[in-house]
């Protein structure tokens, strides 16, 4: 997938880059939660979990990458792959793929895609695999034109509340 937009990149984010992180995870994650899910559990999650101090740790830790798209040096999406997860053979987890509202539907969110899958090949992982909000049917709908299939469910806590996720998975074609 390639976008239209000129001056976009991905690359591996650094450490420079957690703060920006920080901010662009506290602006799209409320994005990709149910309208039931109360405000207050989204705000504990984004403290407990995407703050520049956890993004720190994220960058600094070699079984994870994130990747951040830039456009003219702003940093308008990211994805995070974590790799040796126990109990996954050959797997590794998208954890995380977000884009800003104002590059939705130009193409960002696939670069990021195509990104990480390369970045999972060179790891030398045969598939890629992720949770998403059984309610978030766009995502899902981005997902399955990425090739990734439903392969199962889980149950997400946020905060006191439990949120129901399919599992969806993808194998990583290698030429």
């Amino acid at each position: 997938m390639r976008s239209g937009i000129s001056d976009l990149r991905i690359d591996i984010a650094t450490a420079d880059a957690a703060g920006e992180l920080a901010d662009l995870a506290a602006t799209t994650f409320p994005l990709a939660c149910p309208p039931s899910v109360a405000a207050d559990n989204v705000a504990a999650f984004i403290e407990d979990n995407l703050s520049a101090a956890h993004f720190a740790d994220y960058l600094s830790d070699p079984r994870r990458a994130v990747l951040a798209a830039r456009h003219k040096e702003r940093i308008v999406g990211y994805a995070m792959l974590i790799r040796d997860i126990p109990e996954t053979d050959n797997s590794a987890e998208l954890s995380k793929i977000y884009v800003v509202p104002d590059f939705h539907g130009r193409g960002v969110a696939g670069e990021l895609m195509d990104s990480a899958l390369d970045e999972a090949a060179r790891w030398g992982m045969r598939r890629v695999w992720l949770g998403v909000n059984r309610q978030n049917v766009r995502a899902q709908r981005f997902y399955a034109k990425c090739g990734f299939e439903i392969s199962g469910t889980r149950t997400f806590r946020l905060g006191d509340q439990l949120e129901s996720d399919y599992l969806m998975a993808r194998a990583i074609n290698r030429p």
